[in-house]
């Protein structure tokens, strides 16, 4: 069987760099080009001096020289669709684990999909700890009233709240079938209170020394549930990745979110 040939689009990020040393390592993978913003040299050299692959700003050139059948997006949100644009008409599967998207974008994401026939897999979050997490607290809670998040990240993540805090109260909500109940302090307008996401006040830290945690909180009456996952390193993405990887030629369409890879829910 042919090996699923990959490029990676951010590929000196530091969760670029991990995507490239963890197709490296798989022997149904072979990486075989590399796109960055900006580049000093023509080819990329890969971990444990495993060779070198055309590396360029040029992600059209790539896609053309190098023949990819997935193209792996950890960069922005603005270029992410750029390149979901050029990688749809070259008929290249995405997985893409770049947060930010608008509802608009998502649904042009969604579009370009059916119209080049190609897979999509788009995931707040590709750590499986965190989706479990994020799964756990849809199932419980029908039967909170309230729920707060807070996430704590690095200083340098620019999107707050993250996309998969974003994403978890959106899930509850969906869940429940009604808005969280809204506590007298959410119910005046503060500052220090958190953007509140239907009736969930979600809490953004972002400080040195943390790389990716998230915490849902449930109350009702004489007790609080607490559902928490923390990111220890880059790593902990790659198993998500790889899983989207496989599943994403044999499957055409957008899927959101990792609970379908996983079987947690259809689609």
């Amino acid at each position: 069987m042919e090996p699923i040939k990959i490029a990676v689009y951010g590929a000196l990020g530091k969760v670029g760099q991990e995507v490239v040393r963890a197709v490296c390592n798989r022997p149904d993978m072979e990486l075989v080009g590399a796109v960055e913003l900006a580049v000093a040299e023509d080819t990329l050299n890969l971990p444990d001096r495993l060779g070198t692959v055309p590396f360029s700003s040029d992600l059209d050139g790539i896609i053309t020289s190098c023949l990819p059948d997935v193209l792996v997006d950890f960069t922005v949100a603005k270029a992410a669709m750029a390149a979901v644009r050029v990688a749809a008409k070259r008929s290249v599967n995405l997985v893409i684990g770049t947060t930010g998207f608008t509802a608009d974008e998502i649904a042009e994401i969604d579009g370009l999909a059916k119209t080049h026939q190609i897979g999509v897999v788009v995931a707040p979050n590709f750590a499986l700890g965190a989706v479990l997490m994020m799964h756990l607290a849809k199932i419980v809670s029908k039967h909170f009233d309230c729920a707060e998040i807070i996430e704590l990240h690095h200083q340098q993540k620019k999107d707050s709240p993250s996309g998969t805090a974003l994403a978890t109260a959106r899930a509850m909500v969906k869940a429940r079938g009604k808005l969280f109940n809204l506590s007298p302090a959410q119910a005046q307008p503060s500052e220090s209170r958190g953007r509140q996401v239907d009736g969930v006040a979600i809490h953004s830290v972002r400080l040195s020394g943390f790389m990716a945690h998230q915490e849902v909180l449930l109350g009702g009456p004489g007790q609080i549930l607490s559902i928490r996952h923390d990111t220890i390193n880059r790593e902990c993405y790659m198993p998500g990745v790889i899983l989207a990887i496989r599943k994403v030629v044999k499957r055409p369409g957008l899927i959101f979110g990792l609970e379908a890879l996983l079987g947690l829910r259809e689609g």
